[in-house]
C-alpha cells in the first residue's frame, strides 16, 4: 500500500497556490512530484539562506536509503512540495468559500510560509537525532524540531534583515506548533481552519502527510492507491474547521493505513533500525568530544549541523573517536548489529505496555557459559499506529453530506446536469457528523496500534544466547512465546 502517484499526471501549468498575475513575479522550479512549483518573492528570502539550504544535507528519510537505495530525497524538497500543496490548498478553499471565509493574500501567503518553514529544525538524520539519540545523551529531554523550527524562523529573520509583518511571523510559528504540545492556538481563534492545513492537531490530515506519504512512496518504489487530490478538491470549512464529503471515508481511511503501512515496512524495517541503532551509538560515543547536542537550544549554531556529522566522524583522526569510527566502519561494510526476533505485543497488553528493555533480557537469560552483559544487546520498541495512538483517528474527523435536488428546466438556478427536461443541483448541507465505522464497513480494523519488541545482538556470535534470553523473556512475561517463528539456526551460528 502506498500514496498516489501517477507519472501520466498532467501538471497544471498555474496552480490555485499561485495566481497567474503573480507568477510573472515567481521563481519556478521542477518537483519530480508536483510538478512546476512556484516561488514566491517572500519565500524567496527565506529559502536563499544557508539556515534553509541545509535542508539538503538533511535526508527526508534519515539512514532508510541504506536499505531502500532510491530513499536519498532530502528535507529540501519535501518543503518546496508542501509549501506548494498549503498554498494551493488555501487558495482552493479562497475559491470555493472565500467571500464567508474572509481569506486575503495574506493568509495565503501565511500558509504558504508556514509549508515551506514547518520542518527547518530537524536535526542529523531527521526524526532518529530528537527520539533516539537526544534521549540517551540528556535525561528528560523535550527538545522537538518544531519548536527549533520557530527559533530557527527569527533567527533567519534576525540574521538576514528579512522584511516580514509581525502578525504574520507570529501566526506561521503558531501554524507549525499547532500539532504539538507546545501550541497555545483556541478552538475558537479567527480563521483557525487555517492552523490545519500544514501540522493539523485536531484530526491528522495535513499536507505535509500528503507530501511524505507521496514523496516516501515513490522513493522508494512502493505501489501508490491514496489520492489527496480528491480531499483537497472537495473539502469545505464548516464552524471553523476543515470537514470531507461523507464519500471520502475511505479515501480518509486510506491515508492513514498508507501512513502505518510505510511505518511498518520503511521507516522501522529491521534493517533499518538495526543501522539506526549503530549510527545512535555512534553519535553518543563522540558527543562528549564533539558536543553534538551542546547547541540544540542556539540556532545560530545549530544550523551548522547536519548529516556529514557521520563523516566528520569517520575520517577523524582524533583517537577520541575510535569506537565511533570503528562503528561507522562497521556500517560501511555491513556488519551490523544482528536482528535475532520480534513479537507483536498482545493487543490485550498494549494499554499497559511498558518498554521492554536490554535489562530485561539480560535478566531473561539462564545459566550458560556465556554471560549477556546489558550493552551486548541492543532493544526496539516500534509502535506503529493510525496517528492518533490506540484511538481510531477517524472519530475526529467530520464529514458532510451532499445532496441532490431536481428543478424544472426554467426555474433561475445553477446548474449542473440537464436530464430530460430536469436540473439536477447539487447544494451541501449545513450538518456536520462524525461517521461510525460499523456504518461504512465490518472489514475496517478494530484495533489502531501495533506494538512491536524487535531485540538485535551486537556481535554476531551473541545471536544464539540473545535469542534464548529473549524467548525466556516471552515465556515469563506473557506464559508463551509470542514471536511468529524461531531464530533461524544458519544466523545463530554466524560469526565476524
Amino acid at each position: 500500500m502506498g500514496a498516489y502517484c501517477n507519472d501520466d499526471l498532467n501538471m497544471p501549468v498555474y496552480s490555485a497556490g499561485a495566481p497567474t498575475n503573480e507568477l510573472r513575479f515567481s521563481k519556478h522550479v521542477y518537483d519530480n512530484v508536483h510538478g512546476n512549483i512556484y516561488l514566491d518573492p517572500l519565500c524567496l528570502k527565506f529559502i536563499d539562506t544557508e539556515q534553509f539550504q541545509r535542508l539538503r544535507e538533511l535526508k527526508q528519510l534519515g539512514v532508510t536509503n541504506m536499505v531502500y537505495p532510491g530513499a536519498v530525497h532530502s528535507r529540501f524538497e519535501h518543503s518546496l512540495g508542501v509549501y506548494w500543496l498549503a498554498g494551493e490548498t488555501a487558495q482552493k478553499l479562497k475559491n470555493f468559500q472565500g467571500m464567508e471565509l474572509d481569506i486575503d493574500k495574506h493568509d495565503l501567503q501565511t500558509v504558504r510560509l508556514a509549508g515551506l518553514l514547518h520542518d527547518i529544525g530537524h536535526g542529523p538524520f531527521s526524526h532518529m537525532f530528537e527520539r533516539e539519540f537526544l534521549p540517551k545523551v540528556m535525561s528528560g529531554c523535550e527538545w522537538s524540531h518544531e519548536s527549533m523550527s520557530v527559533k530557527m524562523i527569527d533567527h533567519i529573520v534576525d540574521t538576514h534583515n528579512i522584511d516580514i509583518d509581525a502578525q504574520m511571523l507570529k501566526r506561521v510559528k503558531d501554524m507549525i506548533l499547532a500539532s504539538t504540545e507546545f501550541s497555545q492556538l483556541k478552538s475558537n481563534a479567527e480563521k483557525r481552519f487555517l492552523y490545519d492545513i500544514v501540522a493539523n492537531g485536531r484530526n491528522g490530515i495535513d499536507v505535509d502527510k500528503f507530501d511524505y506519504l507521496v514523496r516516501d512512496s515513490r522513493a522508494c518504489g512502493l505501489g501508490c492507491n491514496f489520492q489527496f487530490q480528491r480531499l483537497t478538491e472537495t473539502m469545505r470549512v464548516m464552524d471553523n474547521e476543515i470537514c470531507y464529503r461523507a464519500k471520502e471515508y475511505r479515501n480518509v481511511h486510506k491515508l492513514f493505513a498508507t501512513r502505518a503501512d510505510l511505518y511498518r515496512t520503511v521507516y522501522t524495517h529491521p534493517k533499518v533500525k538495526a543501522i539506526e541503532l549503530m549510527i545512535v551509538d555512534a553519535m553518543v560515543k563522540a558527543n562528549d568530544y564533539l558536543g553534538i547536542s551542546t547547541n540544540i537550544d542556539d540556532p545560530a549554531e545549530y544550523w551548522k549541523l547536519d548529516d556529514t556529522i557521520l563523516k566528520t566522524i569517520e575520517i577523524a583522526p582524533d583517537q577520541e573517536l575510535a569506537e565511533a569510527k570503528d562503528l561507522i566502519l562497521r556500517v560501511r561494510r555491513r556488519q551490523l548489529y544482528q536482528f535475532c526476533n520480534e513479537y507483536a505485543v498482545p493487543k490485550e497488553k498494549i494499554e499497559h505496555f511498558k518498554a521492554v528493555t536490554a535489562q530485561d533480557i539480560v535478566c531473561s537469560q539462564k545459566h550458560t557459559s556465556l554471560t549477556l552483559k546489558e550493552e551486548d544487546i541492543a532493544v526496539t520498541n516500534v509502535k506503529i499506529d493510525l496517528a492518533r495512538g490506540r484511538e481510531n483517528p477517524l472519530e475526529c474527523i467530520k464529514f458532510f453530506k451532499v445532496h441532490y435536488r431536481l428543478s424544472v428546466l426554467y426555474s433561475i438556478i445553477s446548474t449542473l446536469y440537464l436530464f430530460d427536461g430536469f436540473l439536477v443541483q447539487d447544494y451541501e448541507s449545513e450538518e456536520k457528523f462524525v461517521i461510525p465505522e460499523e456504518r461504512v464497513s465490518h472489514l475496517l480494523p478494530t484495533t489502531f496500534q501495533d506494538m512491536i519488541v524487535r531485540v538485535y545482538a551486537k556481535k554476531p556470535e551473541l545471536v544464539e544466547a540473545v535469542s534464548e534470553a529473549f524467548e525466556n523473556f516471552q515465556v515469563r512475561t506473557y506464559g508463551i512465546k509470542a514471536q511468529v517463528h524461531e531464530t533461524p539456526e544458519k544466523k545463530k551460528r554466524r560469526v565476524m
